[in-house]
């Protein structure tokens, strides 16, 4: 009887410790060389055919993806598999609220050194699917704020002088993790309506 204690404590114990060097090695163990090796490969993808905007931080992202692969794959899975013609604005659950989508349409805004955001709970990811859009994407560390982070909206603002904004359209995303601000939605001259979907996951703590 002792022994089978014993072994069943023993596999416990060594369970945990598997399970502790996994958590670690997708947290923490990303250099930026083995990051842009993992990245490079774009098995992530999971066969979505779009390009990943040049803002993404490459080593941020491997230690979310790693912390939360499965709501992830989910994630890209729904926006190759998505007819987004055939869908309404609105928010559209995926993984229960470890992952959602909400897709948006209407006029652009002007842009505003001011509306930068960042979110602590939620990645973003940014997909343009009819028209084009400016979006800021910034790191948040020493960014001025103008509005306290809301935990209940899971935001908070941001003031950035001479940001960097890119073109946001049609077979091109982008990803912003909470350690970094952005500032989507700011008009292109001659596009005056923009589709989008704005999938969120679970960010790791």
């Amino acid at each position: 009887m002792r022994s089978l204690q014993s072994s069943v404590f023993l596999a416990l114990i060594l369970t945990i410790t598997l399970l502790r060097q996994g958590y670690a090695q997708s947290t923490t163990d990303w250099t930026k060389e083995k990051a842009a090796a993992w990245y490079n490969n774009m098995t992530w993808l999971n066969s979505l055919q779009a390009k990943p905007s040049e803002t993404i931080d490459q080593q941020e992202f491997a230690k979310q993806y790693h912390a939360n692969k499965a709501g992830w794959d989910k994630a890209f899975a729904f926006l190759r598999d998505t007819d987004f013609t055939k869908l309404r604005v609105g928010k559209y659950p995926i993984d229960d609220d470890n992952v959602y989508a909400t897709i948006s349409e209407g006029p652009p805004r002007e842009m505003s050194n001011t509306k930068w955001e960042a979110h602590h709970t939620y990645n973003d990811i940014h997909f343009v699917v009819k028209g084009k859009e400016q979006i800021g994407v910034m790191p948040v560390a020493g960014a001025k704020v103008n509005e306290d982070y809301n935990s209940t909206k899971d935001i908070g603002f941001y003031t950035i002088d001479n940001g960097s904004f890119y073109v946001a359209e049609p077979g091109i995303f982008f990803i912003a993790t909470p350690k970094q601000a952005h500032n989507p939605s700011n008009k292109v001259e001659g596009y005056d309506g923009v589709k989008k979907v704005v999938v969120k996951v679970k960010a790791a703590m």
